[in-house]
């Protein structure tokens, strides 16, 4: 039906107000959904504001800036041997070879079947570790003696002193047996000390895996040393 002027007056007036609050709505909702999605990218990324780490640059080159989560990846990624593990590399195979020269002995020398077994286990297990020194430090390009055998005569930790070594040639029978289980718990002992020194000190994973094994073997092998004492 035709609507007459009088009506048309009438019913513009509220159909602009529905549109103008139809209009004031959805620039309500957008709003509110823009800043929802700011909200949201803040809480994603919290990295952005966290703490960062200054990590020195290589000579000649500037510091850099990184996330501590970046640091950490960073540090666990780079394991360079450091002279704490190259140190411990060169001076574990001097102390596992006077531990061979010491087993050495026990087959001639030694009573107890049971200090015969163990002699040829610690031989059999030191042996391999010897190789295996050599090798990292071959591949890291060092020589399997400190440059200028500054360590040569430096005591390392339960190393034997020659006259120690006289008396263990010296002796038979358990009179050997004894001596030879004290001063092998002494050796041992020492070769702990130093395994968990680099531990603390060095930063190569393969040295800190030797030293692992290092300490849970030798740490069995002294408590059956103590029992056949």
């Amino acid at each position: 039906m035709p609507i007459s002027k009088g009506d048309q007056a009438h019913v513009t007036p509220t159909s602009s107000r529905r549109g103008r609050a139809v209009l004031a709505a959805a620039a309500l909702v957008l709003a509110l959904a823009l800043a929802g999605c700011d909200s949201g990218s803040d809480a994603k990324s919290p990295d952005r504001s966290g703490p960062s780490v200054i990590v020195p640059g290589e000579p000649g080159e500037p510091n850099k800036v990184l996330s501590a989560e970046e640091a950490a990846r960073q540090r666990s990624e780079d394991d360079s041997p450091n002279s704490a593990d190259v140190d411990y590399a060169r001076m574990m195979i001097q102390h596992h070879e006077q531990a061979l020269v010491m087993t050495g002995l026990v087959p001639e020398r030694a009573e107890s079947a049971k200090v015969k077994k163990l002699a040829a286990r610690i031989a059999a297990a030191q042996g391999p570790e010897i190789d295996a020194m050599k090798g990292w430090l071959k591949t890291h390009g060092k020589d399997t003696r400190t440059e200028g055998h500054e360590h040569a005569h430096t005591p390392m930790p339960g190393m034997a002193t020659d006259s120690q070594l006289a008396k263990l040639r010296a002796a038979r029978g358990k009179a050997f047996d004894e001596l030879f289980l004290t001063l092998m718990i002494t050796h041992h002992d020492g070769a702990i000390t130093m395994a968990t020194d680099v531990k603390a000190q060095g930063n190569n994973i393969q040295v800190e895996e030797m030293a692992d094994d290092v300490v849970a073997q030798q740490t069995t092998e002294i408590s059956r040393m103590r029992d056949l004492l």
